[in-house]
């Protein structure tokens, strides 16, 4: 990664740079074991539940929808200890969130440095981080490097040589292997930019099943630019570069995505894809995950509500971010996204 963006990292970094190139080195010897001890069972694994996808933007609360699906206990997930160790979790995980649990504990910060959201080694995590672990391409990589817009083509996968697209293939059902081979339960993964690429996913799971969740672009736009600027200041090895860079990055991605998953939408039947608004599953929790189990033939919704119940109990305190949005900045949103927010009736 370091010779891709050519070793620009600020002087500032410097040390942290070299902090992690060495924890990245000793961790090899630990991912050669992990082959050896569980290599053979990866291969022979086969993932038998298709997987359940919850896509959408970036703040349109993947995250929510994701934690909410994770509370039906016929559901699996990857947490964030298999997403930043993916070479070796199945080797290390019990021993380092147990008997070094205060150690890894003290790594993390409590929350993330964008929202309220609570940050743990056990919680359900984004796939993306994982492939990024691996060495896989991906346009995550900015988040390094904010100065340069690493690997865009991975974003949606359909400008990549064969040989490429077969090694992100290869790597993102390995991983999902390892996933398998812990649980066997049906997978929930979470990660925007799996809405960039439902074809290869459909290619790689044709029978996979897929939630899109919306929320007000004109929130989105500012919360997923505060994300941004938060992951760029918090583990960028350089100095972001000006707002009026970030903006059109934004921009591009929100319609980008909607591109791809509007070429996507005919290959999906009514049971494997499930649209709501995250204005409405705030609003009627319980009702709009009734109607998502229905529409994805999931099974028996009254199964999950009393987990789902707690849940909403023990978080009934959360407050999401709010932005006072200036006329001018609503019409600018409004010229690039209009057709995006009419649809959703936004």
């Amino acid at each position: 990664m370091l010779a891709y963006n050519r070793f620009s990292v600020d002087p500032r970094h410097i040390p942290w740079a070299v902090l992690i190139t060495l924890t990245a080195f000793l961790g090899v010897p630990f991912n050669i074991l992990h082959d050896l001890r569980w290599g053979g069972r990866i291969r022979r694994t086969e993932i038998e539940q298709p997987p359940l996808f919850v896509i959408g933007h970036w703040r349109s609360g993947t995250t929510w929808l994701h934690e909410l699906l994770t509370l039906d206990e016929s559901h699996t997930y990857p947490n964030t200890y298999q997403c930043f160790l993916p070479s070796r979790f199945l080797l290390t995980e019990h021993f380092d969130t147990h008997s070094l649990g205060f150690i890894f504990d003290a790594m993390l910060p409590k929350k993330r440095p964008f929202d309220n959201v609570e940050v743990g080694w056990t919680r359900p995590q984004e796939d993306e981080f994982a492939l990024c672990n691996l060495g896989i391409p991906s346009p995550y990589q900015k988040i390094a490097f904010p100065r340069w817009d690493p690997y865009p083509e991975y974003f949606d996968l359909s400008g990549i040589e064969p040989e490429r697209l077969r090694k992100w293939e290869d790597a993102f059902v390995r991983f999902l292997k390892q996933l398998t081979l812990r649980d066997p339960r049906r997978i929930v993964l979470k990660s925007p930019t799996h809405t960039f690429r439902i074809k290869t996913l459909l290619n790689l799971f044709p029978d996979a099943k897929f939630v899109h969740i919306v929320r007000d672009p004109y929130v989105t736009f500012y919360s997923t630019l505060r994300m941004w600027k938060s992951l760029y200041e918090a583990t960028g090895l350089q100095r972001a570069g000006d707002t009026d860079d970030l903006e059109p990055y934004v921009f591009r991605n929100f319609i980008h995505m909607h591109e791809r998953l509007d070429e996507a939408r005919p290959l999906l039947g009514a049971s494997r894809f499930h649209e709501l608004r995250y204005e409405d599953l705030v609003r009627d929790p319980v009702g709009q995950m009734g109607a998502l189990y229905g529409q994805l033939q999931l099974g028996d919704m009254e199964r999950v509500i009393p987990n789902l119940e707690r849940y909403l109990s023990g978080s009934a305190d959360y407050k999401t971010n709010s932005y006072e949005i200036a006329p001018a900045s609503r019409e600018k949103i409004r010229q690039q996204w209009g057709h995006i927010i009419d649809r959703y009736g936004y």
